[in-house]
């Protein structure tokens, strides 16, 4: 089994830093046409937390996952993630590369504000995980739904 992980990883400097850096960087206050930011840190309805670092001028992020489930029984450690969001839109979509297991997620959604003013972001998520041959490949994709709240 060939590991990924470097390669990402230098995939993720050649292609996702540089445009990271190259840019400047928006603040929330800089962002006013979207009523949601979604730099910062962020709970989701299972407990798992994530935190946006970076949105740039083309609305680019990065940042971190740290999941609260698991089907491993390996120790869960911090993921990195990495997405985009529409600027003239509250609509997103990220990916996760699991440093525990063997498989990725993507999600997308949208930023919402409640009745009450605070920040919701929805999502719809796709987890694939790899099996051992394509005989196994109908049971290697799951669907889910997870809803994230602003940790204060």
């Amino acid at each position: 089994m060939m590991r990924t992980t470097p390669f990402l990883l230098v995939l993720f400097l050649v292609l996702g830093a540089h445009s990271l850096s190259a840019k400047k960087v928006l603040s929330s206050a800089e962002f006013p046409a979207l009523q949601c930011s979604l730099t910062g840190r962020w709970v989701n309805d299972l407990g798992s937390n994530m935190t946006i670092k970076i949105l740039n001028a083309n609305g680019d992020f990065i940042g971190i996952y740290y999941s609260a489930v698991s089907v491993t029984t390996k120790k869960v450690k911090v993921s990195p993630l990495l997405g985009s969001q529409h600027l003239n839109q509250p609509t997103f979509g990220f990916t996760v590369r699991w440093t525990f297991s063997d498989s990725i997620t993507v999600f997308t959604g949208q930023c919402f504000v409640d009745d009450d003013g605070k920040e919701v972001l929805r999502t719809m998520w796709l987890l694939r995980s790899r099996v051992e041959n394509i005989k196994n490949d109908w049971k290697a994709t799951r669907v889910g739904y997870n809803e994230f709240k602003r940790l204060e």
